[in-house]
């Protein structure tokens, strides 16, 4: 359906062409160069890891460089901006912007310096404190902390960890000293928390040794060394933090100057990232003396136009058709509509060779079934406007992004759709207003079809209908993709009889009025019909279980496997009950926005009990619009994993990687795309 056609192509040409070879194909981007298989011809690689690592750090320098900017002069941007992805550049000015890659990177490598004097500056400030704290507990001494004493007496200037005042440092003192020593013991501070007495001892000379000694016994730790005493090093210490700050903010000012050299930045950045990506597939070329040659695979919409556009580079190239046991990549392609399906299709695993791509077949179940998970008017009309408003407004936004924006956008209609079948807008939430505001209750938000949250049998039946049309629909597509692999056999036996048989049942279940009755369903259908659905039902049990085990050779084996297949019934009847989803959230949607309705009304009918419903109403449908479209949004990718690719999907598919601009900032134009 949307998986493109793939074509083989190969480009020789001199090594003269081989950097404008390479720029083509990297502005292109829609060629996936692989490894060639030519060493038997004397053909070899070009080693490039030194020149692509020096690339690669160019674009580091250059990405930090922005960093750098960003934390000192923040670029001013919006919400809609940070959605956009690289800009568009023509390669005139590409080429005329990458003769001033020195420049850019000189002021790269300039706003590095800068950054590290900063940081250098910043790192100082903890330690200058960390002095100042220390220095707190001396700070009612009057001499210099490296103050040693005079001509006949010795200072003594630490402390011990201890919860002691000089009458018991004394004492302590004098129970380690070896002789009767005159000592005298000043307490300068005592920080009764951290069990610290800061002191200064004084003794006569002479006995210096012998009380230093004793000091030694008692754990003293002499005092940090300063030549100034030490309120005067404290008030040095901040003016040097001062001068720190004062340099820091004079540094960012000079950082802040170079906001205008940003977009230089991003280029630079950008440009080195290609060149790497240039040399990594420069080491997929081979190689000889004088030629090179490229092996890949590009969209057969791009063949033609690739070949004319390189064939002007003097270049040769071949575009040949992919052998059936080639190992090709998988590209997808569809429309606005279908389009946000790749990015579900892909996070499950691409189409291989016989799958068909699902993206289109997908999107119709998917909006269905993410509207009735969600099934709220307001809340789909939100959707619908904000996503709206943002793929009107960003026009170059990010792939991947923008396949979410567009995905939400149809749910969001899906939503409002369902929920004015169902008569929900945020809850009751008119109901609600008209009746405990207005004094109005004959003003009702009524449902088109029918009240779900009155009629939930009725939902959970119409939740089934929608799960086997969705199971069917599987069927059908394995029954095309075998049929077109003239696989008839395969088509009879695995699909056939399977449609037979589950179909036959649940024919056969509408004409049981028990079923229908708990179904609530206002039909049942004639005993005639159900006894033709049974007969269907049974026969098609028969062809599966005669050719369920049709490989095993030994006919028992065969007819216990074909038994164990049928087993798979059960699996069906998982499947449809899964379904049973489309109910629980849809309901769980319209009671919890009905709850925080019922919240706001409890402060009455008064300005104040306006206020506070309006408050209630915005954060309480804030929360269930958030949490209830992260749960559609999961269960409805589960019913398309689980249940629905199950039935016909295979996957594995490699993904198509061309050689192309990978970045995040510029895009270089070129007329291929």
């Amino acid at each position: 359906m949307s998986k493109l056609k793939m074509k083989r192509v190969f480009i020789c040409g001199l090594n003269e062409e081989r950097q404008d070879v390479l720029d083509t194909l990297q502005r292109a981007g829609v060629v996936e160069i692989v490894q060639g298989d030519y060493k038997d011809a004397g053909l070899k690689n070009i080693d490039i890891l030194d020149q692509r690592a020096d690339n690669n750090q160019k674009a580091v320098l250059a990405e930090q460089a922005i960093g750098i900017l960003d934390e000192f002069a923040a670029e001013k941007t919006g919400l809609l901006q940070s959605l956009e992805g690289a800009k568009d550049i023509e390669v005139d000015s590409y080429g005329a912007r990458a003769g001033h890659i020195d420049e850019y990177m000189a002021t790269a490598g300039k706003l590095s310096e800068l950054a590290r004097h900063i940081a250098d500056h910043k790192a100082a400030i903890p330690k200058c404190l960390s002095r100042i704290d220390t220095l707190n507990a001396w700070q009612t001494l009057d001499i210099p902390l490296d103050f040693e004493g005079t001509e006949k007496t010795r200072i003594f200037i630490g402390s011990v960890a201890q919860d002691a005042d000089a009458a018991r440092i004394y004492e302590l003192l004098s129970e380690k000293a070896e002789g009767d020593d005159p000592l005298d013991v000043d307490i300068v501070s005592l920080n009764r928390d951290k069990m610290m007495s800061s002191f200064m001892a004084i003794c006569h000379r002479d006995d210096a040794d012998r009380t230093e000694a004793a000091l030694r016994r008692i754990n003293f730790v002499k005092a940090p060394m300063g030549k100034l005493v030490p309120t005067e090093e404290i008030a040095d210490i901040n003016r040097e933090i001062e001068d720190h700050k004062a340099q820091i903010n004079a540094l960012a000012d000079e950082v802040a100057a170079y906001g205008s050299k940003r977009d230089d930045l991003k280029f630079a950045a950008d440009y080195y990232r290609m060149q790497a990506d240039k040399c990594t597939a420069l080491g997929r070329l081979d190689v000889s003396e004088n030629a090179f040659f490229i092996s890949g695979y590009t969209p057969a919409s791009y063949a033609e136009q690739l070949k004319a556009k390189l064939e002007q580079l003097e270049t040769i190239v071949e575009i040949s058709d992919v052998e059936e046991d080639e190992d090709a990549p998988v590209v997808l392609k569809n429309g606005f509509f279908s389009g946000p399906m790749e990015s579900v299709v892909e996070s499950y695993s691409l189409p291989c060779k016989t799958d068909i791509d699902p993206s289109k077949i997908i999107a119709c179940f998917y909006y269905i079934l993410f509207g009735l998970m969600l099934s709220d008017a307001g809340y789909g009309l939100i959707l619908v406007l904000a996503c709206g408003y943002v793929l009107l407004k960003v026009k170059n936004m990010k792939p991947q992004t923008e396949k979410l924006v567009k995905l939400m956008f149809f749910s969001g209609i899906s939503t409002t759709f369902w929920g004015f079948m169902f008569g929900s807008f945020f809850g009751d939430a008119v109901n609600v207003v008209a009746t405990k505001f207005f004094n109005r209750p004959d003003i009702a938000f009524r449902p088109l079809w029918f009240n779900s949250m009155n009629e939930p049998i009725r939902l959970l039946s119409f939740a089934f209908l929608i799960g086997i049309i969705h199971l069917f629909t599987g069927m059908f597509i394995k029954l095309y993709q075998l049929i077109k692999a003239k696989d008839y056999k395969s088509a009879v036996y695995d699909v056939g009889f399977w449609l037979m048989f589950v179909g036959g049942a649940i024919v056969y279940a509408l004409s049981v009025q028990m079923i229908t009755d708990m179904l609530s369903l206002k039909f049942i259908l004639s005993p005639a019909i159900g006894k033709a659905a049974g007969t269907v039902a049974i026969l098609g049990a028969v062809g599966v279980i005669l050719t369920g085990g049709r490989d095993a050779k030994n006919p028992i084996v065969r007819f216990l496997l074909g038994l164990y297949g049928a087993y798979g019934i059960t699996s069906w009847l998982s499947d449809i009950l899964s379904y049973s989803r489309l109910l629980a959230l849809g309901l769980a949607t319209g009671c919890i926005a009905q709850v925080f309705n019922q919240l706001g009304t409890m402060a009455g009918n008064s300005v104040f009990g306006v206020i506070f419903f309006i408050v209630i109403f915005v954060i309480g449908n804030t929360m269930n619009l958030f949490i209830n479209v992260l749960g559609a949004y999961v269960h409805t990718n589960r019913l398309q994993f689980v249940e629905f690719f199950g039935k016909f999907y295979d996957g594995g598919g490699r993904e198509f990687t061309p050689f192309t601009e990978n970045t995040k900032y510029y895009t270089v134009k070129e007329e291929i795309k």
